[in-house]
């Protein structure tokens, strides 16, 4: 959901910030990203000319890199707002893609064995960027792993999704490397090159966006380096539970 001419909220600062996202659940504390002072729960995207606390792939032909926030934590997050405090003058868009639609276009005999899989998930990979000296430098903990479903069932309306992303998947349990691989990268291509399944937030001061991290992927696209301008975003997330199987009984209200 996109709400534009929110300048009142954004403009109350950090503490407006916590007792909003605290109403949805306990917040989340990035384990490599900066923050305002005193409010560790307020997780920072920032690059401008000199520095970044943006996750980027140097080595890369691109730095779209869709993923689901920090999905290697044992619960993580669910309803997140992200705004900016600051854009550049074009560029900086935020892309979103549906994983309840990615997992919609798959065949039924595919799906039925994508919900018998598991997947581990994993932060080191960011952890050790940050140690690197980049993002900050900033490791607040040990990077975790954590064994998620490939399909996972949202508690409320009952959806399947898909639950993978390029970032911080890193196998499928029980199948040979490269059969994980090949599988891995047909579904991160699939997330990837669905355009009809995506939607793309060009930023405006005041605009706030809301999304629920347990069924959406999204990447940033950073295609303003050369302007030199500043982008600098806060984004604000309640833990969500631990992803539940999609072959999980779930009984919804009639």
């Amino acid at each position: 959901m996109v709400f534009r001419d929110q300048s009142d909220f954004i403009d109350q600062g950090p503490q407006a910030y916590l007792e909003w996202g605290r109403h949805f659940g306990r917040l989340h504390i990035h384990p490599t990203s900066g923050h305002p002072k005193d409010c560790p729960e307020v997780h920072l995207v920032y690059k401008d000319a000199n520095s970044t606390f943006n996750f980027e792939i140097q080595d890369s032909i691109t730095t779209t890199l869709w993923h689901s926030d920090v999905s290697y934590e044992l619960q993580p997050p669910g309803l997140t707002t992200f705004f900016l405090l600051s854009q550049p003058t074009t560029g900086g868009d935020t892309l979103f893609a549906s994983q309840v639609s990615t997992l919609k276009k798959l065949s039924p005999t595919f799906v039925t064995f994508l919900r018998t899989l598991s997947a581990v998930h994993s932060g080191v990979v960011q952890a050790n960027f940050s140690r690197s000296g980049k993002r900050g430098g900033i490791v607040r903990r040990e990077p975790v792993e954590h064994i998620h479903p490939v399909v996972r069932r949202h508690p409320v309306t009952g959806e399947e999704a898909l639950y993978v992303n390029r970032q911080f998947t890193r196998r499928i349990l029980g199948l040979k490397r490269e059969e994980s691989d090949a599988i891995l990268k047909f579904l991160y291509d699939h997330i990837d090159k669905g355009s009809d399944l995506q939607a793309r937030v060009k930023w405006e001061p005041g605009t706030v966006v809301l999304w629920d991290n347990r069924v959406t992927a999204h990447s940033a696209t950073v295609d303003y380096g050369d302007s030199k301008e500043r982008r600098h975003g806060a984004r604000i997330t309640p833990q969500a539970e631990r992803p539940i199987p999609a072959g999980d009984g779930l009984v919804l209200p009639n």
